[in-house]
């Protein structure tokens, strides 16, 4: 028809296409909008290098959560929460800035001095450590180190334990109760829903799946949880011992008082802190450790952007950061698609003469896992040294892309291990029924109707499933006994889905040496056979505007339940993933 349709006489009537084009100005002025609002705020969040100043004290803000390493969709994303009314703004720190900005603090006489301001960080037990040492290493320089807090909580006081002083408001406390491990069961929930879930796995101490049949912690469970529970609390004992000077005895029995709930005037009594203060004193406690009337504070954010040298060597070493779970396509984690594009640009550069992947993830895809797995091998047999640090965790699918390494780093009380793999099915068929909805099908071939969610699943599809997951397990300990040079049968026996501390690992040969990130720059260097280089780090950041649109797509707590919910039901059916639980 043309231009024209008919009006209700049937005479031709030309379309009215001020509409049509209203729209297609609007987009148009909306898509420069954007990139005017992208170019004008990329100028103001560029990071402008920051000068030190005489007389400067590192205040580092214990605050916010901690994670491997930053890069710029956490500006976004803190950027969008903070603006948000629905969503409450928390500040994403790198753990390898903290480091460098420690290191920056103890070398440049123009820094006087580190505050730890508050107690509060989200940060895992490995991760605790490594920022604790780099204190420690600090204090060598002569430099006054103190510590402030309102409230601290267990690992906060550990990290704080580096101070020479401690200081505590005078209505505040100290978290000191011990650690538990905290778990969910569901088996009555999903009776009471008419859910059933098949579980299909390997392994004895494979627990991630005792949620959805059991009420209460097996005795297996019950066993390595208790083990490495205890193994970490020592770590956390002996690390305030050596900064406070109390026998870890002691600790214990101070954390039977509950000491949280005790009277301020105990943490002096029991030298937990060293005296009770405001905020408001802080300032002129800090211009007393100065000996002078005026000084300057740089925050993290500044200390980050300090200006440094750098030259470029003509060697690199490359950090790969694997942080969080492991998916096939998606995900806030680590994305087998785009860490196998990293890798593979990673072994095009030849100026990259050693791989250090730094691994910080309780595992996920069994398939994903796989395949960076053969990524890494393939950097090895470029000719390029992979050394692995662990981080907090690097358990299942963590320890699988993990095994396959020259060698292997962990702290004492890194999470590791959980050599194991299962399979979840939800079976809805009984919630099918109470809600009313019948099913019918048909196919060409005996499986092709087969919905193993919708009608359940049949004795032989069990049985083929459950031959899946072996299969999968053979693979992966395969895969660690390869790695780790030992007999298969060995791997199995320390396998079974159990979690091992790092020091744990390092006794049964699951890990080379117990260290953190730099032991495994030198190593890499080391095996190499290189001694100046420079740093690249990987996953490189993404464009400014990639990142802000991709900010703007989730900006409340309950789209990202509904994302995290919708990334679980579209999970691969096998899987190698540590339990989930909530440790405090």
């Amino acid at each position: 028809m043309g231009l024209f349709n008919r009006n209700s006489e049937g005479q031709p009537r030309r379309r009215n296409h001020g509409c049509l084009y209203t729209m297609l100005v609007f987009v148009l002025v909306y898509v420069v909008f954007c990139i005017i609002l992208g170019s004008s705020m990329e100028s103001m969040f560029s990071t402008a290098p920051v000068k030190l100043q005489n007389e400067t004290v590192y205040r580092l803000k214990m605050s916010g959560t901690v994670v491997e390493h930053v890069g710029e969709e956490n500006l976004f994303a803190g950027l969008i929460n903070g603006l948000s009314s629905s969503a409450q703004y928390d500040e994403v720190v790198g753990l390898d800035d903290l480091i460098a900005n420690i290191r920056l603090a103890k070398t440049d006489d123009r820094v006087r001095g580190i505050w730890l301001d508050g107690g509060s960080f989200n940060i895992g037990m490995a991760s605790a450590k490594e920022l604790r040492e780099a204190l420690v290493d600090f204090k060598t320089s002569g430099k006054f180190l103190i510590a402030y807090a309102e409230h601290y909580g267990e690992i906060n006081y550990y990290i704080a334990t580096a101070a020479d002083s401690i200081y505590l408001n005078p209505v505040g406390d100290v978290e000191w109760h011990g650690f538990a491990a905290i778990k969910l069961y569901y088996p009555r929930l999903m009776e009471k829903l008419g859910i059933k879930m098949n579980i299909l796995k390997v392994g004895t101490f494979k627990s991630a799946v005792e949620p959805y049949f059991c009420t209460e912690m097996s005795d297996a469970d019950k066993r390595q949880t208790m083990q490495y529970l205890n193994g970490a609390w020592q770590v956390l004992c002996q690390g305030v011992e050596a900064g406070r000077h109390i026998p870890v005895e002691q600790l214990n029995s101070y954390a039977d008082s509950l000491m949280e709930l005790q009277p301020q005037e105990k943490y002096l009594e029991y030298r937990f802190v060293d005296r009770l203060a405001y905020a408001y004193d802080m300032d002129s406690i800090v211009r007393t450790l100065m000996g002078t009337k005026d000084y300057h504070v740089l925050s993290t954010y500044d200390m980050t952007n300090v200006e440094r040298d750098n030259a470029k060597a003509d060697a690199q070493i490359a950090v790969l950061y694997a942080d969080g779970e492991i998916t096939d396509e998606t995900g806030d984690g680590i994305v087998g698609k785009e860490m196998l594009k990293t890798i593979k640009s990673i072994a095009k550069d030849d100026d990259i003469k050693a791989v250090v992947l730094r691994v910080n993830s309780p595992g996920g895809s069994a398939n994903a896992s796989e395949q960076i797995w053969h990524a890494v091998q393939s950097l090895r047999q470029k000719g390029l040294p992979v050394v692995v640090s662990m981080g907090d965790y690097a358990a299942s699918g963590g320890y699988y892309i993990s095994c396959g390494a020259d060698y292997i780093f962990a702290e004492p009380n890194t999470l590791t291990g959980s050599i194991g793999i299962f399979g979840l099915v939800p079976d809805v068929s009984e919630l099918r029924d109470k809600v009313g909805i019948d099913i019918d099908a048909v196919g060409t071939n005996k499986y092709a109707a087969s919905h193993m969610i919708l009608k359940g699943m049949t004795n032989d599809e069990h049985r083929m499933m459950q031959s899946m997951v072996e299969r999968g397990y053979e693979l992966f300990t395969s895969r660690c006994a390869e790695g780790r040079h030992m007999p298969q049968d060995s791997v199995k026996r320390i396998g079974e889905g159990r979690v091992w501390l790092g020091m744990d690992a390092l006794r049964i040969g699951l890990v080379d040496e117990l260290g953190g990130l730099d032991n495994a720059i030198l190593k890499a260097a080391k095996l190499a056979g290189i001694e100046h280089y420079t740093m690249a780090y990987y996953p490189k950041k993404k464009d400014f505007m990639e990142e802000l649109l991709k900010s703007l797509e989730h900006t409340t707590e309950e789209e990202r339940l509904l994302m995290r919910i919708r990334e679980r039901c579209s999970q691969p059916r096998i899987m190698a993933l540590m339990p989930e639980q909530i440790i405090q």
